[in-house]
């Protein structure tokens, strides 16, 4: 078998052990497409099962210490107890997600509303969460909003963006010490002629007005088909606004599939872009995973998602920087192409399992999971378990 030190270096190897992928509780809960949600054997009945979950991730792959939130579908009546939980499975809490897009009062959109009321009913939420932040420990309050419109002339789109950004404001200036704002964006979907957050330059420009504290999200599968997302990467990198990474996949629309499923060299070339702009092992920069398992097991898609983002990690961090650059310099098309294949083509999982076996972890995390019975006692034990994921 190809030993770790014929492929990946001792240097790689420990930039690699440096590497944490957030995990959204939502992944584990009932999800489905947008015409139905399916449950599934062993979905967890409450926000601290959702935790012991994501726990078994990080057990079996050592890539995966936090837990995101999302609010209101994980309130807890304590989150003193539920850090508590958190802490005791191995993992902390992470991100607060907001939710502001399954409440009647927004049909015509939350923070960039024409009533005043009801932009302050989105406003409170925000603190809300914020207060959770406080007792979870949580930096970052990340935002999507489903706002927009169907039809021509529907909305004033130059006025939301205006109230967006007073609302934004204000949300802002509740955050302390290191808290941090991250907007994120997405070019469609649910409002299908103008959304108020469509790309990364409507997030960037923002954010840029409120502080130093409030950055971009980028989701992968939150763009038109065919664009080089690795270029928002190297540009949000650039300047300093790249606040966090959602990684899944998708095909067509946004699919919340497995990260890597549909196009693994771009996530390759993503990969390579945060190494080279130095967002990788980077604080200032989250990588978490924003996925919905509709039809797979929820804690094995998880751990394939993460296993996925570390060999295509592994993968960039074999790029040739010398040998690309003197390509580059040169204007050797080809030689410059060939260093980029020769990393993506090199097969670095055996490699990574003996790694793996090297620190106490499974060589393989799926098969592991598999043996460990944990699956089945969780479908024994939970009857009735209903916590909503994505679409539910």
């Amino acid at each position: 078998m190809t030993t770790p030190s014929s492929v990946l270096s001792d240097e790689i190897l420990g930039q690699l052990e440096k590497q944490a992928i957030e995990l959204p509780s939502w992944a584990f809960g009932n999800s489905g497409t947008r015409f139905k949600v399916f449950a599934t054997a062993g979905t967890p009945r409450d926000p601290f099962e959702k935790i012991s979950d994501a726990a078994q991730v990080n057990r079996l792959t050592a890539l995966a210490p936090s837990v995101a939130l999302h609010i209101p579908w994980d309130l807890v009546d304590s989150f003193d107890d539920l850090r508590k939980h958190a802490e005791d499975n191995g993992v902390a809490l992470g991100t607060i997600n907001s939710n502001t897009f399954q409440d009647d009062d927004y049909k015509f959109g939350a923070l960039t509303h024409e009533d005043a009321a009801i932009r302050q009913k989105a406003i409170d939420h925000h603190f809300a969460c914020i207060d959770v932040m406080n007792a979870t420990g949580s930096r970052d309050l990340k935002i999507w909003l489903a706002e927009g419109s169907n039809y021509p002339g529907q909305a004033d789109m130059r006025g939301r963006q205006d109230r967006l950004n007073d609302s934004l404001q204000k949300i802002y200036e509740r955050l302390s010490g290191e808290q941090r704002l991250v907007l994120e964006y997405k070019f469609f979907e649910p409002a299908f002629y103008h959304t108020d957050v469509p790309d990364w330059g409507t997030s960037y420009a923002q954010v840029v007005t409120l502080g130093e504290r409030a950055m971009v999200c980028l989701d992968t599968g939150h763009h038109a088909p065919g664009t080089n997302i690795e270029f928002i990467v190297m540009q949000l990198l650039r300047l300093g606004k790249l606040g966090s990474f959602d990684f899944n996949s998708r095909f067509y629309a946004d699919d919340d599939l497995i990260v890597g499923a549909a196009d693994p060299f771009q996530l390759f070339r993503i990969l390579f872009e945060v190494i080279r702009g130095g967002g990788y092992a980077n604080p200032d920069v989250a990588f978490m995973l924003d996925q919905c398992h509709n039809v797979e097991n929820k804690i094995l898609g998880q751990i394939r998602s993460v296993l996925n983002v570390q060999e295509m990690t592994a993968r960039a961090l074999l790029v040739d920087q010398d040998a690309l650059r003197a390509a580059q310099v040169s204007g050797d098309v080809l030689a410059a192409n060939a260093v980029f294949m020769d990393a993506f083509y090199t097969d670095v999982r055996p490699a990574l399992a003996q790694w793996r076996e090297s620190r106490g972890l499974p060589a393989d995390p799926m098969a592991a999971y598999l043996a460990s019975g944990y699956q089945e006692r969780i479908e024994a034990e939970r009857v009735g378990g209903v916590q909503a994921g994505w679409g539910a």
